[in-house]
């Protein structure tokens, strides 16, 4: 029997060092814990998929809490059920002492745990979406308030008047003339427009 881990986060600049370090006091070695900093919306992540490939019949995948494994109510439901029934592996969720596959694998266990496992995966799929309404919300809010979102709009340089009748003398090609200012022919052509 192997014991695995696995730790999520959703960005890039997000920090796993909490999850780590709950994986590393149950001892399970850093060569076996597997990381991913992508959305839990669905499971196509890359050191997931590695880790599923790893785990056999009898191993352990340990996790600290359901919505570091997804935020996906089905996905979820479904990679559990494949882990533990298909693979024949089990799983603990750490934070939720009643998500641990290892104990009550009667009925009744079985029961409680399927219970368990559909509400909190429901749970963490909400989250996801009250999470992308607030966000949604507050964009809204700042537009309304005139916030511009993107790269601030770049203004033609100085001589860009001497630059422009030289071009229309001849001296030089739009290429040459956008290359001068910096910037690409679709937004030299615009600021000729404003003119």
């Amino acid at each position: 029997m192997k014991i695995y881990g696995y730790a999520r986060v959703s960005a890039k600049d997000q920090h796993l060092d909490r999850q780590l370090i709950a994986l590393t006091e149950y001892r399970i070695p850093k060569r076996n814990i597997y990381v991913d900093k992508r959305s839990g919306k669905d499971f196509n992540r890359p050191e997931w998929l590695r880790l599923t490939e790893r785990i056999c019949p009898g191993d352990l995948l340990v996790v600290t809490s359901l919505d570091r494994l997804g935020r996906n109510y089905e996905d979820i439901i479904e990679w559990w059920r494949k882990l533990t029934r298909e693979s024949g592996a089990d799983i603990l969720i750490l934070d939720m002492p009643v998500l641990d596959t290892r104990q009550g694998k009667d009925l009744t266990g079985r029961l409680i745990a399927d219970i368990a496992l559909g509400l909190l995966s429901y749970i963490a799929q909400r989250e996801r979406e009250v999470i992308r309404e607030r966000q949604a919300d507050g964009i809204a809010a700042a537009k309304a308030r005139g916030v511009r979102f993107g790269a601030r709009e770049k203004g033609p340089p100085p001589g860009f008047d001497d630059l422009c009748r030289r071009w229309r003398d001849g001296e030089f090609i739009a290429d040459e003339l956008a290359a001068r200012c910096g910037v690409c022919r679709s937004t030299l052509f615009k600021w000729l427009r404003v003119q």
